[in-house]
């Protein structure tokens, strides 16, 4: 039996719409490319994102904008990318809180990081530090965990707020260290470290990018990074594990880029393919050391490794620790 008018015409149209669909795939980018970041500008998220989004433009010829949308600790901006068309130009600077933290600690989180988006790649970490006051008589790990275990001295600790990744690691060390610390939570980290500085909470976990300054004015001690080596920023400083002896206290804040699920696989491996270029040219390298961050790179099968991991992991201490967000 022959085709008729109607399915002739209708195949042509499939047909049609696939060019067109492999055409713009090959020529991507073809038009302005927005990168979404859920965080205000100036912040540690925004000039990541300001510094990609330069380097991306220079190679690609495109414009590439970077559009700040706060609100619900970056969740609706995660939600709104979701949302978006999945062509590749509109995409998403993903921390480790709304890809990692925030799928168990919000249970009505209005997207989900695995079924609503597209791995890209990682793209940088910022090593964390466990800092206490300069004059602080806690002078390294070992005191402070044997004070701990004493119970003899109130230990507190600040973060910028519940469910943030310094609540996070600062839960996981007590809990792997067996003692109790009090969690005092802030708005932001300004006002937390703030108090740590004045001596009224005992220590913090903080970004090295916003500690280290302290750090070498002589205002903060840092007892260890929580990094998996040390940091060549802070070379002196053990790890978490060095200094306690307990495995698995690693607490490294990364950012990862996303594109909406459906996004197609060439667009996808187009853009990780730039980031990776990106990422290994020695001025990319300089502008992320000056943030307090180091490149990482990654395939998206690596990206959705690392993103399934941390879910797991970071859920497990919500949950255990009955976290709930501020």
């Amino acid at each position: 039996m022959g085709l008729d008018r109607r399915q002739i015409i209708a195949t042509l149209v499939m047909s049609g719409a696939g060019v067109r669909g492999a055409l713009a795939q090959a020529d991507y980018p073809a038009r302005p490319i927005r990168i979404i970041v859920g965080f205000a500008a100036g912040g540690a998220p925004d000039a990541l994102a300001r510094i990609f989004a330069e380097k991306l433009q220079q190679r690609w010829g495109q414009p590439v904008t970077v559009e700040n949308r706060v609100g619900a600790q970056g969740n609706t901006a995660m939600a709104a990318v979701a949302k978006a068309e999945a062509d590749g130009y509109t995409l998403a600077l993903m921390p480790i809180g709304n890809a990692a933290v925030n799928p168990t600690l919000f249970p009505n989180l209005p997207y989900d990081p695995v079924r609503d988006f597209a791995p890209i790649s990682q793209l940088a970490s910022v090593e964390n530090a466990l800092v206490v006051a300069a004059n602080s008589p806690i002078r390294s790990m070992a005191e402070l965990v044997a004070l701990g275990r004493a119970k003899t001295t109130p230990l507190t600790y600040a973060s910028p707020g519940a469910g943030s990744l310094a609540h996070l690691a600062a839960e996981l060390l007590a809990r792997s260290a067996g003692f109790e610390m009090t969690h005092v939570p802030y708005r932001g980290v300004a006002p937390a470290l703030t108090d740590v500085l004045r001596g009224d909470v005992t220590m913090i976990v903080a970004q090295l990018s916003t500690a280290k300054p302290l750090i070498d004015g002589g205002q903060l001690r840092a007892l260890a990074v929580a990094s998996p080596e040390r940091s060549k920023a802070l070379p002196q400083v053990p790890t978490l594990t060095e200094a306690t002896g307990i495995a698995g206290l690693e607490a490294v804040s990364w950012y990862a880029l996303m594109a909406p699920a459906g996004t197609p696989d060439a667009i996808v491996t187009k853009t990780q393919q730039a980031v990776a270029e990106v990422l290994r040219a020695p001025d990319m390298v300089a502008a992320l050391e000056a943030q307090g961050a180091r490149p990482i790179g990654s395939t998206p099968a690596e990206l959705a490794a690392v993103i399934a991991a941390d879910i797991a992991r970071w859920g497990k201490v919500i949950r255990e620790a009955g976290i709930q967000p501020n």
